[in-house]
């Protein structure tokens, strides 16, 4: 059975920085492409960014291009979202992904497994 773990939100002020973690678990890939997805209330689910397990080549949403930070720890099986320069429009809940493809997209359809979600606050 495959679980994804996020932890790390919480709130903090705008320009403020958090990291949140995610954990798989059960995956019997080693080619598979990881992702943070948002959600904000009233607001379709978005694509942040992805890596690929394998050659760790990463992808970013325009809106967070400098600020956000994917990287992954093979050795821990972890993977981080690094958030700096935070601003209010970061609020949502976000949630890690996994896909099986061997190349990542920002397609929410791909990821087959998700995380439960961490919330995330930024206030101005």
């Amino acid at each position: 059975q495959v679980r994804l773990t996020e932890s790390g939100g919480g709130s903090v002020q705008a320009g403020g920085s958090l990291r949140l973690t995610c954990v798989p678990s059960g995956y019997p890939g080693i080619n598979y492409c990881m992702a943070w997805f948002r959600q904000a209330p009233g607001k379709e689910r978005e694509a942040v960014a992805t890596i690929s397990s394998l050659s760790a080549v990463t992808r970013y949403a325009d809106s967070v291009k400098g600020r956000f930070t994917i990287t992954q720890d093979n050795a821990k099986n972890t993977r981080y979202l690094e958030m700096n320069g935070m601003e209010p429009e970061d609020t949502a809940m976000y949630y890690c992904a996994l896909s099986g493809r061997g190349t990542c997209r920002f397609d929410a359809d791909d990821y087959l497994y998700w995380g439960q979600g961490t919330p995330v606050t930024v206030s101005a």
